[in-house]
């Protein structure tokens, strides 16, 4: 026998009717979060993961490693473990990446707190966590980090299970990360916080790189930033994520019209 080709097929039967209805909904729900990653600008081709929970379970969905953002299916979706062991997969040579457990696994498994974790690359998120000043709050968006954010200095590409432990040092108790010379990551109780605040982050950043190409920099008293801060804090005024997850499914729906890519919820 020659050698067979790989199995990059994209096109799977749904498995809504083969796992709970807790694990659908939180299918939907991740592959919706990929999907509005790659809308709004956040992807890097295949690369980085968004992780999620299956309620009542220790088990995450993953996505599959070769899958652009856009092509990612509630079915497509792979079950791990936290120590990175596929419990379940779609019938592909497709598998996934090893820094997906690394850092997410080791996340998941120290803050029970955490439902969903999402890492990201973006241009401007690399160019802020390649700056020695870090993230500096000169933006009413770049205020709700003052005091609630973390930085994990680079350690080269995250594949060793040792850096595990400083990764979750560093993150502590807050829901955002600035991997220096990396990228960002955003961790939240529901993949509709963490969505937000990873857009928040973003945002931020983009400022941030906007505003450092010229003109001398404002940044607000210590007593305003703080107060800021708190003020955007989840939970302080209402949960974040929620109030704008129906219109920005509304907006994959529409979207998806003229993609030609399959739609997230199959």
């Amino acid at each position: 026998m020659g050698n067979m080709a790989p199995n990059y097929g994209t096109e799977w039967p749904s498995i809504q009717d083969q796992v709970s209805a807790e694990e659908w909904q939180a299918r939907l729900d991740l592959a919706a979060c990929y999907r509005l990653v790659d809308a709004f600008g956040m992807q890097d081709m295949i690369y980085n993961h968004i992780t999620l929970r299956i309620p009542g379970t220790d088990h995450l969905l993953i996505n599959l490693y070769g899958l652009l953002y856009r092509e990612i299916t509630a079915t497509s979706l792979a079950k791990i473990d936290v120590e990175g062991n596929i419990l379940w997969k779609p019938d592909t040579d497709y598998g996934i990446n090893k820094s997906g457990y690394v850092i997410h696994g080791a996340i998941h498994k120290a803050r029970e707190d955490v439902a969903a974790v999402i890492h990201t690359h973006t241009r401007a998120g690399m160019a802020v966590a390649s700056m020695e000043c870090g993230l500096l709050p000169l933006t009413q968006t770049s205020m709700r980090f003052v005091g609630h954010l973390g930085t994990h200095a680079y350690e080269g590409p995250a594949v060793d299970l040792s850096e595990r432990e400083r990764i979750v040092a560093d993150l502590g108790e807050h829901d955002a990360l600035i991997m220096k010379n990396h990228g960002l990551l955003t961790c939240g109780a529901t993949v509709q916080q963490a969505f937000n605040t990873m857009y928040q982050l973003e945002l931020a950043c983009r400022a941030q790189v906007d505003a450092m190409v010229g003109g001398t920099l404002s940044v607000p008293s210590k007593e305003i930033l703080e107060g800021t801060a708190h003020l955007y804090q989840p939970g302080v005024r209402r949960p974040y994520g929620v109030l704008e997850w129906h219109a920005l499914l509304r907006l994959l729906a529409a979207e998806q019209r003229n993609s030609g890519y399959p739609p997230y919820w199959v």
